[in-house]
């Protein structure tokens, strides 16, 4: 993704050391390496800076450069880690996480490198203005988003226990606070704040690698269905499928859409993603080397899964066959760009697709199935041309279009969380250890541990450990 040259600036100026001393928690890290926020943030230039920042800060192989989506999979049953393998994400795979799993400490500690970065722009005093509303309305959805990211990783869902611990909330820099988990509620109840700021704030749509107005909505009605807010979701998805002027990517434009690494300014697809270009990217701990073969290529489509595909639907196009670790699979190609010398994969966070399945499962669940029919259908039918259409009712329809949101976000780390949401049981095919085929829901391992070395720095946190741990 070309990218804007501000971006240099700010990692020079946002850069956040992500250091995994234990003498030190990751909420009362430094927003600056050398400049305190209030002395740089003065201007409306330099909450434009700090705003690329919070955006690098994204891109982090912890968050969108690989951990957040690729978890959403494996954890699920659509991908697998070959048996030639580098050795990454084992424990995942296997339900085997330990307090101080690698991962869950980088995720943790990228998250909240990302949320500080948002406070101090949200918190500046610069005069308001509309560009200084912008920013500090995109400052907010990053905030909103990785809350969001960190509640369903960390905590239980809220379909379970609103009051169950949550994440810390950390609004203000303060390098004295140890805060303790709030609940889940307050999470949400934050989240859902941020993103009313965002969408009231912001006005512009500049690109799909920025936060915009209906950017925010998309992710508010998403959040209201991971709460079974139903009503709320249908409400806030219908908005963006009406007034934002997003189109859904048709079958003829399917392929070049995933194989495109430019950001879009056309309003295809893509209401936000996280960019890389050919300086600015992950490198090999990229997204697109765990999967593609001319990276890592650990990553793989369960059988199972690629089977349920029709062979005139093109989403299957984004998988092949072929030989790894001595066997047949299937190897995900939708991320292709790991040779490209002029430009790197984005990670998709947020595309209306996913929107008008968020109005599907909504609308089915609040009496209105002949809606229900005509959003899942829209995708469905656009995906696969020689598709007619759902025409299920009931239960059916519900399962018909979860099936369908399974097919439409495989590879962009949804599908555990439409699991874990419905605390419904994960069962996995014989590509997967015997041991983590059958993962019932409760189960302790479905949610990471709060990081052993943030425990340390904030020993308060060691009576709130989640279970099991």
């Amino acid at each position: 993704m070309k990218y804007n040259k501000l971006v240099l600036g700010a990692v020079l100026l946002a850069a956040t050391a992500l250091s995994t001393s234990c003498s030190k928690s990751y909420l009362d890290t430094k927003p600056y390496t050398s400049i305190e926020a209030g002395q740089a943030l003065k201007s409306e230039a330099d909450l434009l800076v700090a705003l690329r920042g919070t955006y690098a800060g994204m891109r982090n192989s912890n968050l969108y450069g690989r951990t957040i989506p690729l978890l959403g999979d494996l954890f699920a049953d659509v991908t697998y880690i070959s048996s030639q393998n580098s050795n990454r994400y084992i424990d995942e795979q296997r339900y085997t996480i330990t307090v101080t799993n690698g991962n869950a400490s980088a995720t943790w500690a990228a998250a909240y490198t990302v949320i500080l970065r948002a406070n101090n722009i949200i918190n500046s005093a610069v005069t308001a203005n509309t560009n200084v509303n912008q920013y500090k309305g995109e400052a907010y959805a990053a905030r909103a988003l990785m809350y969001f990211e960190l509640v369903r990783l960390f905590a239980k869902p809220y379909t379970d226990d609103p009051n169950a611990l949550g994440v810390p909330l950390s609004l203000q820099y303060n390098p004295s606070a140890l805060p303790l988990r709030s609940t889940v509620a307050q999470v949400y109840t934050q989240i859902e704040s941020d993103l009313a700021q965002a969408f009231n704030l912001m006005t512009t749509f500049s690109s799909s690698g920025q936060f915009s107005k209906y950017a925010a909505k998309a992710l508010l009605a998403k959040v209201y269905l991971t709460k079974g807010e139903y009503a709320n979701a249908k409400a806030a998805a219908v908005d963006v499928i009406t007034n934002s002027g997003f189109t859904v990517a048709t079958a003829a434009q399917h392929a070049g859409y995933w194989a495109s690494a430019t950001q879009r300014t056309d309003k295809l697809e893509t209401l936000f993603e996280v960019v890389s270009d050919a300086t600015n990217n992950a490198g090999t701990d990229a997204l697109a080397y765990i999967y593609n073969q001319a990276g890592y290529g650990d990553m793989l489509a369960a059988d199972d899964f690629y089977a349920s595909f029709s062979a005139t639907d093109v989403r299957r196009n984004l998988m092949t066959a072929g030989t790894r670790g001595g066997g047949p699979c299937f190897f995900v190609t939708k991320y292709n760009n790991v040779t490209n010398a002029n430009d790197k994969d984005d990670t998709k966070v947020l595309r209306l697709s996913d929107v008008y399945l968020i109005a599907a499962e909504a609308s089915a669940r609040t009496a209105d199935e002949v809606s229900a029919r005509t959003y899942v259908n829209y995708v469905a039918t656009r995906r696969d041309a020689a598709f007619t259409g759902y025409v299920s009712t009931g239960a059916q329809l519900v399962d018909d279009i979860l099936n369908e949101r399974k097919k439409e976000l495989a590879f962009e780390g949804d599908r555990f969380h439409t699991l874990n949401r419905l605390k419904m049981t994960i069962n996995r095919g014989a590509n997967y250890p015997a041991a983590a085929r059958t993962i019932a829901y409760p189960f302790n391992f479905r949610l990471y541990p709060i990081p052993q070395d943030e425990i340390q720095a904030n020993p308060g946190l060691a009576a709130q450990q989640n279970a099991g741990y």
